[in-house]
């Protein structure tokens, strides 16, 4: 087993491609065959494994997490943080902190059109902690 955490900041709401980071950390592990599993140790932010071609994509998850997650809804009772805080929450919810994605020949066996994203559900920039592991047999 291998593990690593990485420390990232988002530049506020939207994504950050993290797929090239966990690559180096399956490539460091020596893990030829089995599973990478990322995960976010926050609860106003998460991954998600998107289309990595086309932004267009990540704009349009915007737009339906926004309808589906509003800021500054009046109905949410928990605002501690500002607007946004109750929102981020829900929007971690409804998408995930943990993603398994399987190793062979020492790489992630990500689809031709798939990448890794940290989704940032706070308005402002933050810091965010990745955990990596890594568990499989070696080379």
């Amino acid at each position: 087993m291998f593990q690593k955490v990485l420390a990232l900041r988002s530049r506020g709401r939207g994504t950050l491609d993290i797929t090239a980071e966990v690559a180096r950390v399956v490539a460091a592990s020596g893990v030829r065959a089995g599973l990478c599993n990322v995960f976010l140790q926050h609860t106003s932010a998460s991954l998600i494994l998107c289309e990595n071609a086309d932004p267009d994509v990540r704009v349009d998850l915007e737009m339906l997490l926004r309808r589906l997650a509003p800021d500054g809804d009046p109905a949410y009772v928990h605002d501690t943080e500002g607007p946004d805080d109750m929102a981020a929450h829900a929007r971690s919810v409804l998408t995930s902190n943990s993603l398994g994605i399987p190793v062979s020949d020492g790489r992630l066996m990500l689809g031709t059109w798939q990448g890794l994203y940290l989704y940032e559900h706070r308005t402002a920039a933050h810091e965010r902690s990745v955990v990596v592991t890594v568990v499989g047999a070696a080379g």
